[in-house]
């Protein structure tokens, strides 16, 4: 069995993991979040690589929404990575960076609702669930939206080396119902890694809206299967 170590997105931490690393313990997993500080991009990477030390391979590395860069660039040279699991998750290829892909298709609404507070910014807390949690249990959204991290200005706009995706197996949780990374951009980034596609209706907070199944995806993605039927 696998270790997965889970990697976070923009505006978040590792707690955001949180359900899905119950559902994935109880499958008799061990999983471990990286903890980003999202000040730059080149110390995300490093943070996530100094987790993968931690923990004994096979990896499987996973990672939501701006994660999906980051474990692009981790994975590479780290022997114990196996395979990649990209949750609603960007994949820049090589001289690509986050930032241009999210503007490539309509959708998103994250311009409309991103607040700048002088070097970072942040989601409006009253509209976070629209952007990005409409499925999502209030409560939860609210926890997220209330403890959310702030985002240093410039940090998406990196450009990306060449990604681990071009040498690993690469599984791709796409999120039909997503409002922040829209689903078409979704479908061409799994389509262009050649990952095993999988279809959740859900928002881009999958993992709290839809934890089980999230878990189930990447318990198939240790196996070596994925998961290939759209979950409903």
């Amino acid at each position: 069995m696998a270790t997965i170590v889970l990697v976070h997105g923009l505006w978040s931490d590792g707690s955001s993991w949180s359900k899905v690393i119950t559902e994935l313990r109880a499958m008799g997993h061990a999983p471990v979040a990286a903890q980003l500080s999202l000040e730059s991009f080149d110390d995300d990477v490093a943070s996530v690589r100094r987790t993968l030390a931690t923990v004994s391979g096979p990896v499987l590395l996973a990672g939501w929404s701006y994660g999906g860069a980051v474990i692009g660039e981790a994975a590479r040279g780290v022997d114990a990575v196996e395979a990649l699991a990209y949750v609603a998750a960007f994949a820049p290829a090589e001289g690509e960076s986050v930032s241009g892909l999210s503007r490539k298709y309509p959708g998103s609404l994250i311009p409309v609702h991103v607040v700048v507070a002088g070097d970072y910014t942040y989601i409006d807390r009253e509209h976070f669930g629209d952007v990005l949690a409409a499925d999502a249990p209030s409560e939860l959204v609210a926890i997220a939206a209330a403890t959310q991290r702030m985002v240093r200005i410039g940090l998406d706009r990196v450009k990306v080396g060449p990604p681990a995706w071009l040498e690993l197996p690469s599984h791709y949780l796409l999120a039909t119902e997503d409002r922040a990374v829209p689903p078409m951009l979704q479908r061409e980034l799994a389509d262009r890694m050649g990952a095993t596609v999988t279809e959740i209706r859900s928002s881009h907070s999958t993992l709290l809206s839809r934890p089980r199944d999230v878990a189930r995806f990447l318990d198939g993605a240790c196996a070596g299967t994925g998961e290939s039927a759209p979950f409903p």
